[in-house]
């Protein structure tokens, strides 16, 4: 059976987004977070190509997707589409970063308690150990928005005091301005809801909200929270299939269970494949509800919860789940990702 496949990407690579705390923290760690697709061995086949450029249009009706390239608009049908663009998440360059942070002289203030700002902060911390690192989370609780067990809400906290990171709670930022000393360097002082002021070199806003990257697709198609709606509201729902932390599913948004919800997408394809072709009786994989669970690392420890095993914490969890380099080197083993380039 005869395949070709097409890769969109506006980017030139893929991107560890499970190591982005320590990529936005060590500059050698940043180069090997993002690998480019010529480094994937699995993409350099004959019947498969990849191009970069934006999405711009997807037509569900006719099955003609519109990209815009550097080289121009390109118009073309599919038998069956795959959208799985993801998150838009504001993050720093990792370069611009690490410049300043190696430079401060200042506390390093993360403002956030929630996922990206727990690890970014102990991260920070664990390369910088010699800098103060502060964590000001508005709410009592850190992950205060997350449907996890108090238990693991408070362990966390834990580790992270533990990891050196000085934690403020039931505290708002109410303002930021930054301050120019006469020598011409810049810090910023960070105003609290309870007036306490301080001095930071560094300021890291951690709380914004991720934004979905479906604007290619037409509005019937979407929710009031810009996310695919169920695959057969839109036409022709057997061709279109969306993956990933683009779709709105249950549970909180992990990598695995995104991966895992982008195999079941090839294999429902494949056994529609064959149907087509052979007359074969399709089986299709659905998708479970995912109950909330989670696994962070926080300096040198990880902690997890799931419903079935409760909260689990400490550095052999650590090294079951993230190993020594928050599973770069698991990825590129699953991924087959050369090691050359």
């Amino acid at each position: 059976m005869s395949v070709e496949i097409k890769l969109f990407d506006k980017r030139d690579g893929f991107y560890h987004l499970i190591g982005s705390p320590l990529a936005l923290a060590s500059e050698p760690y940043s180069k090997k977070a993002w690998m480019k697709f010529d480094c994937i061995p699995a993409l350099q086949f004959p019947n498969q190509k990849y191009v970069q450029g934006t999405v711009s249009n997807v037509d569900c009706y006719s099955k003609v997707a519109t990209i815009r390239s550097v080289s121009g608009d390109i118009e073309g049908s599919y038998d069956y589409l795959i959208v799985s663009s993801g998150l838009r998440r504001y993050l720093s360059e990792a370069g611009e970063q690490i410049e300043s942070i190696r430079r401060s002289t200042e506390a390093i203030v993360v403002i956030g308690g929630g996922t990206v700002g727990i690890e970014m902060a102990s991260e920070l911390k664990g390369i910088h150990p010699t800098k103060t690192l502060k964590l000001i989370q508005s709410r009592d609780k850190l992950l205060s928005s997350e449907p996890l067990p108090d238990d693991f809400k408070d362990q966390t906290l834990s580790l992270l005091e533990e990891a050196g990171v000085e934690v403020t709670r039931n505290n708002r930022v109410t303002d930021v301005t930054a301050v120019k000393y006469a020598e011409g360097s810049s810090v910023y002082k960070v105003t609290l809801s309870d007036g306490i002021q301080s001095m930071a070199s560094h300021v890291i806003w951690a709380i914004s909200k991720s934004i979905p990257r479906a604007d290619y697709l037409r509005v019937a198609a979407l929710n009031n929270e810009g996310l695919p709606r169920l695959i057969r509201d839109v036409a022709n729902p057997k061709h279109h299939f969306a993956a990933g932390d683009i779709v709105a599913w249950s549970g909180i948004k992990r990598c695995g269970a995104a991966m895992a919800m982008g195999h079941n997408a090839a294999f429902n394809i494949h056994q529609q494949m064959l149907e087509s072709q052979f007359g074969h009786t399709p089986g299709f994989m659905e998708f479970p509800e995912v109950p909330p669970m989670i696994s962070l690392v926080v300096g040198k420890k990880a902690i997890l919860y799931s419903p079935s095993e409760g909260t689990q914490s400490g550095a052999e969890v650590m090294k079951n789940f993230f190993g020594d380099d928050l599973g770069l080197k698991s990825m590129n083993s699953s991924l087959r990702i050369s090691t050359g380039c």
